[in-house]
């Protein structure tokens, strides 16, 4: 891969609606793959202060595979990425740009993780901004399982083969939904225990309310107002998105009010 030199997000936008953007295939898409939910035995953490519940209390989460997650989000400038934690293990979902792995760490040590706590990877979609650093995630944390949506497999560069997941499928105890549009193989992640909706590009937030995601970046903006209104018909409190500030409270009345203009 060249070198990556930052960039913001109007660069990064225009230059993605050039193609510029391409990432190598390093394996053929395997077949789609449901994950346990309540995953593999890793060693346990703790969850420090910062851990926040879906209503933005410091709750620290409880160990079965049925309890809310906590989150921590990993502000990376223009983009997030996020770590959700359940009994000491750790998701994370997205890696932000290519060099954005230290500063992942750095957001796992304020939850009082390491890297041998982080079980599952999900990314959201190909682009990027949001599976830049998927590589070297999976690098420093060996274990981990990764999973993406099966449309954007084959341009996301790991080192070991993804698992497609879609509608029905659980991973880490969180409800994969299908949301196309933004890219063909977009997911978004609900954890209905805690209320919470990580949505990836599927939409953002401007001004403390969700908007559509930016057409010059959309693949097909039809398709991704119809996965809008799909959300909004799902019951979630808390949205995280991939740019802007997280919603807490309402979030699924807003995200419906969306789909509905």
């Amino acid at each position: 891969m060249d070198a990556w030199q930052p960039l913001d997000e109007r660069t990064f936008l225009a230059d993605l609606g050039k193609g510029e953007f391409a990432l190598a295939v390093t394996s053929s898409p395997p077949a789609r793959a449901s994950a346990d939910a309540a995953g593999t035995s890793r060693p346990q953490g703790s969850v420090g202060p910062t851990g926040q519940t879906a209503n933005g209390s410091s709750d620290a989460p409880g160990g079965a595979a049925g309890s809310a997650v906590t989150w921590e989000r990993v502000n990376l400038g223009f983009v997030s990425a996020y770590i959700l934690v359940r009994g000491g293990e750790a998701a994370i979902v997205d890696t932000g740009v290519e060099g954005s792995a230290d500063e992942i760490e750095a957001s796992l040590a304020r939850v009082g993780l390491t890297w041998a706590a982080v079980g599952h990877l999900v990314l959201t979609h190909h682009h990027r901004d949001h599976a830049g650093s998927a590589a070297d995630v999976m690098d420093r944390a060996p274990d981990v399982a990764g999973y993406a949506g099966a449309e954007d497999i084959p341009v996301i560069s790991v080192p070991r083969p993804l698992a497609a997941v879609g509608d029905g499928d659980a991973v880490f105890g969180l409800r994969i939904v299908t949301t196309p549009g933004h890219t063909a193989g977009s997911i978004s992640v609900l954890d209905p225990a805690a209320g919470l909706l990580v949505a990836g590009d599927a939409m953002r937030t401007d001004d403390g309310r969700p908007v559509l995601p930016p057409p010059q970046a959309t693949a097909d903006m039809d398709e991704a107002k119809r996965s809008i209104v799909k959300l909004g018909g799902l019951a979630f409190e808390t949205l995280l998105v991939g740019h802007g500030e997280p919603l807490v409270g309402g979030a699924s009345s807003a995200v419906a009010a969306l789909g509905a203009g």
